[in-house]
C-alpha cells in the first residue's frame, strides 16, 4: 500500500509500505478519508517525535478484515475509530481525566512503524482495546469525510462541557479555523452569545454564518474594548483560546470579566511560554484552565452530533486531496489563506 511517511526534519515521503498485519481482536480498515489536524502538523513541523511514523488520526473507512474473536464488526462495515481509549480503571480515569491515563497515551491505531494514527495511508490496523471501546459505525448516507469529524468534535465538545456556558452568557472564541468554528457551533447551541476573532476575513464571515453575533480581526480592532462595550463594561463570561499566537492569552484575560473563565485549547507545545499578571487571575478571581484531547464519555454524543447533521461540518471542508498531494496540504494547513479551512486527504486516490 502507499503511505505518507514522516521521515524527520519536517519531511513527508509518499512511499510503499506493507499492509499492516492484524492479530486477534483487531480489525483492518481501508482509509477513505482523513482530516489534517494541527496536532499532527506540530509533530511534523517541530520534529516532536522520532521518525519514521505515519500520522493522521481523523480517519474514516471500511472494515476489510476482522481478527479472531471480533464479533461487533464485520467486513464491509463503515467505521470511524478513536486512536486513544483509556483504561477506565486508573486514578486519572476515576477523575475523568482520561487524557492523563497511561493507557490513553498509547496510540492504538497504526499503519506501520511506531503507532501514530496511520490515517495518512491506505490501510490502518486498529488494535484490540480500540476495537472494544473506540469504534463507531457510520450510518448509511453519511459520507466518510463528514464521519471523520467525530474525533475533533469530541475534543471540542469536551471543552464546552468543561466550561458549561449558560444561556445569557457572552462567550469569546479566539480563532476561527476548523476547531474555532466547531466551538462557535457548539457554544451557540447552549444559548450563549458568541463573539469571535480571526485574522482571515473569510473565516470571520463563516463564524457569523455558524452563530457568532459579532466577529473581529484582532489585528485591527480593540477586542477587549468591544467585548466590554457589549457587556456593560464587564467583559465576557468565558473565552475559548482556539489559536496559538503571541499575546492571545493576554487578550483573552483583558476581554474577560472578573470571575470569568478562560480555557486554553491550542497551547499544546512544551516550548510555548505565557507570562501573565498574577493579580489578573488571583485578585480578579478568574479561572484559567486547560483541556486536551477527547473524552470516551462523549464518544456517542459526538458521533450523534456529526451523523445527524446537527453540526454542519461538511461546510468546513475546503480541500479534498489525493495522498500524493499531502505535502501541499500540510503546507496549506500551516499557512492558511482565505480559501483554505479543513483539508481532507483521500488515501485511495493517488493522483
Amino acid at each position: 500500500m502507499m503511505a505518507a511517511v514522516y521521515t524527520g526534519q519536517g519531511h513527508i515521503s509518499v512511499e510503499p509500505v506493507p499492509v499492516p498485519q492484524i492479530g486477534p481482536g483487531e480489525i483492518l480498515v481501508r482509509v477513505e478519508a482523513c482530516g489534517i489536524c494541527h496536532t499532527d502538523l506540530k509533530k511534523v513541523e517541530h520534529d516532536l517525535l522520532p521518525p519514521p511514523r505515519i500520522y493522521g488520526h481523523e480517519s474514516a473507512g471500511v472494515v476489510v478484515q476482522v481478527g479472531e474473536g471480533v464479533t461487533k464488526y464485520r467486513t464491509g462495515d463503515r467505521v470511524i475509530a478513536f486512536h486513544h481509549i483509556p483504561c477506565k480503571k486508573c486514578f486519572y480515569c476515576s477523575k475523568k481525566l482520561y487524557a492523563q491515563c497511561e493507557t490513553y497515551k498509547r496510540v492504538g491505531i497504526t499503519a506501520g512503524f511506531e503507532p501514530a494514527g496511520g490515517g495518512f495511508s491506505q490501510y490502518i490496523r486498529v488494535m484490540d482495546w480500540i476495537v472494544r471501546d473506540g469504534v463507531e459505525l457510520i450510518p448509511e448516507g453519511v459520507s466518510f469525510e463528514v464521519a471523520s469529524f467525530v474525533e475533533p468534535v469530541n475534543t471540542c465538545l469536551k471543552a464546552v462541557v468543561e466550561m458549561n456556558p449558560q444561556p445569557g452568557d457572552v462567550v469569546l472564541v479566539q480563532g476561527q479555523g476548523p476547531i474555532g468554528l466547531l466551538f462557535t457551533m457548539l457554544v451557540k447551541r447552549t444559548g450563549a452569545t458568541v463573539l469571535a476573532t480571526d485574522a482571515i476575513p473569510e473565516r470571520l464571515a463563516l463564524s457569523r454564518k455558524f452563530g457568532a453575533s459579532e466577529s473581529w480581526d484582532p489585528r485591527t480592532e480593540d477586542v477587549a474594548r468591544l467585548c466590554k462595550a457589549l457587556t456593560e463594561g464587564r467583559g465576557v463570561d468565558q473565552v475559548f483560546v482556539a489559536a496559538s499566537a503571541k499575546g492571545i492569552v493576554d487578550q483573552a484575560i483583558a476581554s474577560s470579566r472578573p470571575g470569568g473563565k478562560i480555557l486554553l485549547f491550542a497551547q499544546t507545545s512544551d516550548t510555548e511560554r505565557i507570562e501573565l499578571s498574577g493579580a489578573d487571575i488571583c485578585k480578579l478571581e478568574r479561572t484559567l484552565l486547560g483541556c486536551y484531547s477527547a473524552s470516551v464519555d462523549l464518544q456517542a454524543e459526538s458521533a450523534r452530533l456529526v451523523f445527524s447533521g446537527d453540526l454542519p461540518v461538511e461546510d468546513l471542508v475546503s480541500h479534498r486531496l489525493p495522498l500524493s498531494e499531502i505535502r501541499e496540504g500540510i503546507v496549506l494547513a500551516l499557512h492558511p489563506d482565505g480559501k483554505s479551512l479543513k483539508i481532507m486527504v483521500q488515501p485511495q486516490r493517488l493522483s
